[in-house]
């Protein structure tokens, strides 16, 4: 969570409300993370059903949200007006008239989802001046594992480099799926200070030593034992390993072992950032690319394109799991 965000809940939690809040930005996490308060924290139970309204940029006229805004609370000393989906409400710039001079009663929420809205507009400019502004930028792939580690320290719920990683490599971007599963991990095991790999397999259902995303590792790293091992789990359970999924990990990691072919004696931070990964997991690569030099990566790109048309049946009719063990063999001949 952002110091901007911070400052924002801490304000809102000591009732020190603004008149108007215009929030915006890719990343849904944070947008829900505000509407929802603003929506059920801000009024009492019993207050919200005369004071609570809740309209829809794609399904409302631009003046039935300034009248709304307009209008005096009833039984209670504030009303809530939260407009979601802004971007989709035709005269968006003609709220600028009700923000000149919003009324004190009000308390204005404007969600702007999906995009950035437009700082030229007199709307957004008057919104920034009069009130809050927080922009929800989206979390790029790589920034992943460390969002995941930062908001395990915001819960008090440890998790570390190799936990935020194989949890980024298998939930994806979705911040609000990553941090439903780790809830769904405390709650089973309130009393645990840690998130572990034994506690990911068990409550999340994902597997390190079987784990589709570090297959490309064991093929390229120097333990053959555990390759076989990986190699034997996901020939006789193919559905553990669709070939796109293998395919699209594969791709992906050999594509960064042939970055990483130019980027000796570079910095790890440096080598991080245009490997897309932290700089831990540098050396790993790095250190990879002595047994994996250009040639030979090429070569297994190029395997990857071969079977990934096999992989849809085209020019091949052979099961997902024979032609995993045929490409690895392949690769690694």
């Amino acid at each position: 969570m952002t110091a901007d965000l911070k400052k924002l809940f801490q304000s809102l939690q000591a009732k020190q409300y603004g008149t108007v809040y215009l929030v915006d930005g890719e990343e849904p996490y944070y947008l829900d993370m505000i509407t929802d308060y603003f929506e059920h924290k801000i009024l009492e139970p019993s207050e919200r059903d005369f004071n609570l309204m809740v309209l829809y940029g794609k399904d409302t006229e631009w003046s039935d949200v300034v009248n709304s805004c307009r209008r005096f609370p009833m039984f209670a000393e504030k009303q809530v007006v939260i407009l979601k989906d802004a971007a989709q409400l035709k005269g968006y710039n003609e709220l600028a008239g009700y923000l000149e001079r919003p009324s004190p009663t009000t308390i204005f929420l404007i969600e702007h989802r999906g995009k950035k809205s437009d700082g030229r507009s007199k709307t957004t400019k008057l919104a920034k001046d009069k009130g809050f502004y927080f922009t929800s930028e989206k979390v790029r792939d790589e920034q992943v594992p460390n969002w995941i580690q930062a908001y395990g320290n915001e819960i008090s719920f440890r998790i570390g480099e190799r936990e935020a990683q194989i949890l980024a490599t298998n939930l994806g971007s979705d911040l609000q799926k990553i941090a439903n599963e780790i809830e769904k991990v405390r709650i089973n095991v309130p009393d645990e200070k840690e998130l572990t790999t034994q506690l990911i397999q068990k409550y999340i259902g994902i597997s390190r030593e079987y784990n589709v995303f570090e297959f490309p590792e064991a093929v390229t790293g120097n333990d053959r034992d555990k390759l076989y091992r990986m190699l034997a789990y996901f020939v006789a359970n193919p559905k553990s390993a669709p070939m796109p999924l293998v395919i699209g990990s594969f791709y992906n990691h050999f594509n960064r072992l042939y970055q990483a072919n130019f980027l000796q004696g570079k910095q790890e931070k440096d080598a991080a950032t245009v490997l897309g990964t932290y700089p831990s997991k540098v050396r790993e690569i790095l250190a990879a690319t002595r047994n994996w030099p250009l040639e030979r990566v090429e070569r297994c790109m190029l395997l990857l394109g071969k079977y990934s048309t096999m992989a849809v049946g085209i020019d091949s009719a052979t099961k997902d799991g024979e032609l995993l063990k045929e490409m690895v063999g392949k690769m690694i001949s």
